[in-house]
C-alpha cells in the first residue's frame, strides 16, 4: 500500500515539477535585465551540486543522522565498487547534455511548444523499454503513442500569419526543435539504462542518485569551461543569478530526485505519460501568463469549427 501510495504521489510531483519548471526557465531566459543573463552550463551544475548535497543529507537521515555511518555507506557502495559506480557515467553524461539542451530550446521556442514536442520522448522511451527491457506494451498503449504524435504534429503546423512565417524562417524555431529531438532520443535512452540499474541493483536511489549527480558535475564543469570558459573568466561563474535562477536551479535538482523516485517505483513509460499532464498547465499559463504562446491555424480551425 505504501509503495502503491509513494508511486502515484512522486507521479504528482513531478507534474507540478516540470510544468513549474519549464514556464519558470522560460521566463527567466527571456526576462530582459540589467547586466549579462546568467550561464545555461552554470546552472545544469548548479542544480547537480544541491542534488547531490541533498541525497547525502538524505542518506545522513536514513542512517540515524551518523556521519560515521554516512561514510561508511559513501566508500563502500561508490569508492571501494568502481565498475559499479562507472555504470552511471553513460546516464550521467547524456542527463548533462540532454539538461543544457533543454535551455538552448527554450531560448528558442515558447514554453507550449516545447512541452508538446518534448513529450515525443515518450515515443523513445517505449522503442528502448521494448529493445533493453523486453517490455511488451499493448495496443491502446501504442494508439496512445501515435495520437501524441499527431498532437505535435498539429502544434507544429505553420501558422497562416505572415508574422509567424517570418519567426518560421529565421532559423531559430529549427534550432530550438532540433535541440529538443535530441533530448528526446537521450532521454528515452538514458531513463530506460537508469531504470534497468536501479531495478537490477539493490542499492538505494540516493546513493544512486550521489552517483549520477558526481559524474554529471564533472561533465557539467567541462561544459562550462569548454563552452563558456571565456565568459566565466570575464564575469565569474555565477554572472547573471538572482532569486529567479536559483528558483530554475532548485526545481532542476528537485526533478532529479523525483525522477529516480518515479524510475525506481513505478517505470519510465508511466513517467512519460505524466509528464504530458503538465502540457495542459504550460499550455494555459504560457497563453494567458507568458502570453508567449498563439494556437496554430490548424488547431484555431478546429476549435472554431467545434464552437
Amino acid at each position: 500500500m505504501f509503495i502503491f501510495l509513494l508511486k502515484y504521489v512522486s507521479l504528482g510531483v513531478l507534474v507540478f515539477q516540470t510544468t513549474s519548471l519549464v514556464l519558470t526557465m522560460r521566463y527567466s531566459r527571456t526576462l530582459q535585465g540589467e547586466g549579462p543573463r546568467y550561464l545555461a552550463s552554470s546552472a545544469v551544475v548548479s542544480a547537480e551540486l544541491l542534488k547531490i548535497l541533498t541525497c547525502v543529507l538524505l542518506v545522513y537521515k536514513d542512517h540515524s543522522f551518523s556521519i560515521r555511518a554516512l561514510n561508511n555507506v559513501l566508500t563502500q557502495e561508490i569508492i571501494n565498487k568502481p565498475m559499479d559506480t562507472l555504470k552511471l557515467a553513460i546516464p550521467s553524461g547524456i542527463y548533462t547534455l540532454q539538461n543544457n539542451l533543454l535551455y538552448v530550446a527554450l531560448s528558442n521556442l515558447d514554453a507550449a511548444t516545447y512541452q508538446v514536442t518534448y513529450q515525443l520522448k515518450i515515443l523513445t522511451t517505449a522503442l528502448f523499454s521494448v529493445s533493453m527491457l523486453g517490455r511488451r506494451l499493448g495496443v491502446y498503449q501504442w494508439l496512445s503513442l501515435l495520437i501524441l504524435m499527431a498532437g505535435v504534429a498539429l502544434v507544429q503546423w505553420p501558422s497562416d500569419s505572415s508574422q509567424a512565417h517570418e519567426q518560421l524562417t529565421t532559423g531559430s524555431q529549427f534550432v530550438g526543435l532540433m535541440a529538443v529531438l535530441v533530448a528526446c532520443c537521450s532521454s528515452g535512452f538514458a531513463g530506460v539504462y537508469f531504470e534497468k540499474i536501479l531495478k537490477e541493483t539493490k542499492q538505494s536511489v540516493w546513493v544512486r542518485n550521489i552517483q549520477l549527480g558526481v559524474f554529471g558535475l564533472v561533465f557539467g564543469l567541462m561544459g562550462v569551461f569548454v563552452y563558456d570558459g571565456n565568459r566565466v573568466r570575464e564575469y565569474g561563474m555565477f554572472q547573471g543569478y538572482n532569486h529567479l535562477t536559483w528558483t530554475v536551479v532548485a526545481l532542476q535538482a528537485l526533478g532529479g530526485l523525483v525522477i529516480a523516485a518515479v524510475i525506481k517505483y513505478a517505470d519510465n513509460i508511466l513517467k512519460g505519460f505524466a509528464t504530458s499532464l503538465s502540457i495542459i498547465l504550460s499550455t494555459l499559463i504560457s497563453y494567458f501568463w507568458l502570453q508567449d504562446f498563439e494556437p496554430t491555424s490548424v488547431i484555431s480551425h478546429k476549435s472554431c469549427s467545434l464552437t
